[in-house]
């Protein structure tokens, strides 16, 4: 080939790439790069449920523009119709890829091995892909997400775009019968309708459905008075994991032991007198009774949202942060730790239901499969903002004070088991 002449590469799209906009943003992001295209056959589903596929011919003058080009569109679902396997490579230091390593993306990912497509386990957005060898010469080789912090020498680590395709997913079919809405958060969204959806998730996996409700929640959940609230959603089986931080389980101790929260008494909004120490108090009450665990069992704490995990078997992390005071014995204080942890943990997540937690919230968007359905709740608008932005694009937002939502939650899970 002369140095005149255009490189060229052949890339298919399938899917539903024309309601979910996949193919006009494939064909914008190969322009905004610099190359050209044309598109020498194209198949569009007659119906809203049938798929469309598209093979897309793609010049670029250089190869470092087409390697370009062809690593942006793969995030949608472009796949070269060459055929080849990916490319493994090991890795050459504990604690960090390759340099060529693939990145991942939070939607479902496959990687072509012998000539095979095969699903990528523990789907995260920004890790890498490692090849693990099979536990019999009869199964096939088990590829997973892992994080550059797990990484060992010697790992077969995935490289470069080719032999890894993406299967994303449509963003209708993630938000339900609130796709008229085209953005993530809004203050005229049908506040009434979208918790009446929440509820009849709740309701879903509290009958066994398939899989857990996970609450991450803020300290405005014990300041505004909700936590009655959530308290009886935990008693109705309704939340399987709690993620919160330090201010959470604190304040919700410190309601309990002393009736205040940030040293004002919730029932009236008064100031108690020396309040300003009851979350210290509150803390140096349960680390000397051990744990959380320990102050229920041995009766020091006999009310509140952490008593109702206790009580009631809910899995809770409780993830520190550089400002804590404490902090409570619970407390994960050593980040990638914190991180191991919730990773492991929201596996068997099928709804997230984030509630006035920004730096939470977007620690658990982060960790959290496309196909997860989210809905964050938050005076602020920027919360939901900064999850979409970092990825988390199935997000919906509800932008509201916490109490009144979680009464009216209350209210329409009760009305959804009639």
């Amino acid at each position: 080939m002369s140095s005149s002449e255009p490189f060229v590469e052949e890339v298919e799209i399938s899917g539903h790439i024309i309601d979910s906009l996949i193919l006009p943003k494939v064909l914008d992001t190969i322009t905004a790069n610099g190359g050209t295209f044309r598109i020498t056959s194209i198949s569009i589903g007659q119906s809203r449920h049938d798929p469309s596929c598209a093979v897309i011919e793609i010049s670029a003058a250089t190869p470092e523009r087409m390697e370009t080009i062809l690593s942006q569109i793969a995030d949608h679902g472009a796949v070269p119709t060459t055929k080849q396997d990916c490319r493994l490579v090991e890795a050459d230091m504990d604690g960090a890829f390759p340099e060529t390593f693939y990145s991942t993306t939070n939607q479902r990912t496959e990687i072509r091995l012998g000539g095979n497509w095969v699903e990528v386990a523990d789907q995260e957005m920004d890790c890498g892909i490692v090849v693990e060898p099979a536990p019999s010469s009869a199964a096939e080789p088990r590829p997973r997400c892992i994080p550059m912090t797990e990484v060992c020498r010697g790992m077969l680590i995935v490289a470069g775009h080719v032999g890894v395709r993406v299967l994303p997913v449509e963003r209708t079919n993630v938000r339900g019968d609130f796709s008229f809405m085209s953005s993530g958060v809004s203050t005229e969204k049908p506040k009434g309708a979208l918790v009446q959806e929440i509820a009849r998730d709740l309701v879903r996996n509290r009958r066994g459905g398939k899989g857990k409700t996970l609450v991450v929640g803020g300290p405005a959940i014990v300041h505004t008075g909700s936590g009655p609230a959530l308290c009886q959603l935990i008693r109705g089986g309704y939340v399987h994991k709690l993620f919160a931080g330090n201010a959470l389980a604190t304040h919700d101790i410190e309601q309990a032991l002393f009736g205040t929260s940030l040293g004002v008494h919730l029932a009236d909004a008064s100031i108690a007198e020396a309040g300003h120490e009851h979350h210290l108090r509150a803390i140096n009450r349960v680390r000397r009774c051990g744990s959380i665990r320990a102050a229920v069992e041995q009766g020091v704490l006999k009310s509140g949202v952490m008593y109702e995990c206790v009580r009631n078997n809910v899995d809770f992390l409780l993830a520190g942060s550089i400002r804590d005071d404490g902090p409570l014995p619970d407390v994960i204080t050593d980040v990638v730790e914190a991180q191991r942890q919730m990773r492991e943990k929201v596996r068997d997540v099928s709804f997230c239901l984030m509630i006035a937690t920004m730096l939470h919230s977007v620690a658990v968007g982060n960790l959290l499969p496309a196909w997860v359905k989210v809905v964050c709740v938050d005076i602020n608008p920027s919360t939901v903002i900064k999850l979409s932005d970092r990825g988390s694009f199935q997000t919906l937002g509800l932008v509201t004070d916490v109490e009144p939502f979680l009464r009216a939650l209350v209210q329409e899970v009760q009305l959804a088991e009639i």
